[in-house]
């Protein structure tokens, strides 16, 4: 097949604007690869499951006056393994029990002060 002399540097321009289109998408422009994309999806999905369930725990919580006092006193490290020996995350799946403890236990000592 012969390829006429003049067609050669629009196919190098071509495929040169396509190398720099995806540079620039993938660098400025917002792009992900689909592996990306699927951990960005999974952390979402986390971070609902945790914002769903906060609000239940710190109800049970506020069930228990007392505890919450005791709660405060507490290190801030030390939180998340408060709420859940006070059985305040019980309905939570093991997978996420420890992130909404934690989320739970921040939050009721931020809405005392």
């Amino acid at each position: 097949m012969n390829i006429p002399e003049a067609t050669k540097p629009a196919i190098w321009g071509a495929i040169g604007g396509a190398i720099v289109a995806m540079v620039i998408g993938f660098t400025w422009g917002g792009w992900v690869t689909g592996g990306t994309a699927t951990q960005m999806q999974t952390t979402s999905a986390e971070s609902a499951i945790v914002q769903a369930f906060t609000p239940l725990c710190v109800v049970k919580a506020e069930q228990e006056p007392e505890q919450i006092a005791l709660l405060k006193e507490e290190a801030s490290y030390q939180r998340d393994n408060f709420v859940v020996e006070a059985g305040w995350v019980d309905n939570v799946s093991e997978k996420y029990r420890s992130e909404v403890a934690d989320a739970c236990g921040d939050s009721i000592v931020e809405g005392m002060e």
